[in-house]
């Protein structure tokens, strides 16, 4: 083996710095320059028509069918927005009592008051927080809205209905689909068997069940079972049934999240002394949970979007009663469908997007490797 040794008397000259990112590079080659022409045909035969039909050709004014035909607008007829305005009402509330309507605001501003200090990282009391969110509210909003007690007037279920029974569905599916999930994952990841056999068939049956026939259980099965004279609200159980249904989905993923906690954060738990209970709660969970992030605002957005199929029980939410209000002849045109189908894509929109958009923060908040 040779002991010489190379010394260089010479410095290299410096390599040029790396190539900026150009953003707004779209035709930085053949490939490119045709994916771009592609996204521009796109935007003007898809995009462009949608926003003259919701804009430009919009018909804004009118008080019926008649302003909102071509011969009477003078022009192409696009949206037909005095429709909304007019059944607005009918898709916020449904049915629900005009006099008592106040009820269901104040149920609104009362959940936006729980709920967005909770959705702030920053705001403090989180437990108590989410005590009241979630213990204290769903009994004040109970009682708004089913009435009955403390001097307001009953209000039975079937008389609800639009955006109040999509929220109140959401809502509902989300709050008590995430807790159940969580304890279906981790009794699926139990040594007990009897827990983790219990859990997967729990968790496998009704993921192989599609929710329109849990819904059609729930609502017309279900009271064949029970005792003579005992009776369950129709919407209690369409809201058990799509907890259920979700906490199964929900469970998988929790599952997945467990699963990506490395096995030396159980040991160090069980090195400090701590109990099962305090190890998945103070260690594990929050990791996993995490991690899952994507995945759980994921079933959260399409909870949201499922909860159209109660339509097919008889329960009229927001499409229920856009589809009820296309049925009004005053009001009957040519545009009348699309606007309304338009108006509940944009409100489903708007909260789908929303939820995506805060868990992107949620993520980065966290600091998450995977964020972007």
């Amino acid at each position: 083996m040779s002991n010489t040794v190379f010394v260089r008397s010479k410095l290299l000259p410096p390599l040029p710095p790396p190539e900026k990112r150009r953003v707004w590079n779209f035709i930085h080659g053949p490939g490119d320059f045709v994916l771009t022409a592609f996204c521009l045909l796109l935007l003007w035969f898809v995009v462009w028509p949608a926003i003259k039909f919701l804009l430009f050709d919009a018909v804004w004014t009118g008080s019926s069918r008649t302003d909102c035909l071509p011969e009477n607008a003078g022009h192409a007829v696009g949206a037909c927005w005095p429709f909304i305005r007019a059944k607005f009402s009918q898709f916020i509330y449904g049915f629900y009592p005009d006099s008592e309507r106040w009820r269901a605001d104040l149920t609104f501003v009362l959940g936006a008051a729980v709920l967005v200090p909770l959705l702030i990282p920053r705001v403090p009391y989180k437990m108590a927080n989410a005590v009241l969110a979630f213990g204290v509210f769903p009994l004040i909003a109970y009682f708004l809205l089913v009435g009955g007690a403390f001097g307001l007037p009953y209000v039975e279920t079937r008389s609800w209905g639009g955006l109040l029974v999509t929220l109140v569905v959401a809502v509902t599916g989300i709050s008590v689909s995430l807790p159940l999930g969580i304890l279906l994952a981790l009794a699926r990841r139990s040594e007990l068997p009897v827990l983790s056999i219990g859990a997967v068939t729990f968790i496998e049956f009704w993921r192989g069940v599609p929710l329109v026939a849990v819904l059609f259980f729930a609502t017309f099965m279900l009271p064949l079972f029970l005792p003579p004279g005992v009776e369950i609200d129709a919407m209690l159980r369409v809201l058990v049934g799509i907890s259920i249904f979700a906490a199964a989905y929900m469970a998988e993923v929790i599952r997945g999240g467990l699963q990506a906690v490395p096995r030396a954060q159980y040991e160090g738990a069980m090195a400090l002394g701590l109990n099962y209970w305090k190890a998945m709660g103070l260690i594990v969970l929050p990791q996993a949970l995490r991690v899952s992030i994507p995945g759980i605002v994921n079933i959260f957005i399409g909870l949201f979007k499922d909860t159209t199929l109660v339509l097919t029980v008889a329960i009229f939410d927001l499409l229920g009663q856009l589809r009820a209000a296309f049925a009004d002849p005053n009001w009957s045109s040519p545009s009348t469908l699309f606007t309304g189908f338009a108006f509940a894509g944009i409100i489903y929109f708007v909260f789908c997007f929303g939820m995506s958009r805060y868990s992107l923060f949620m993520e980065r908040y966290l600091r998450r490797d995977h964020a972007q």
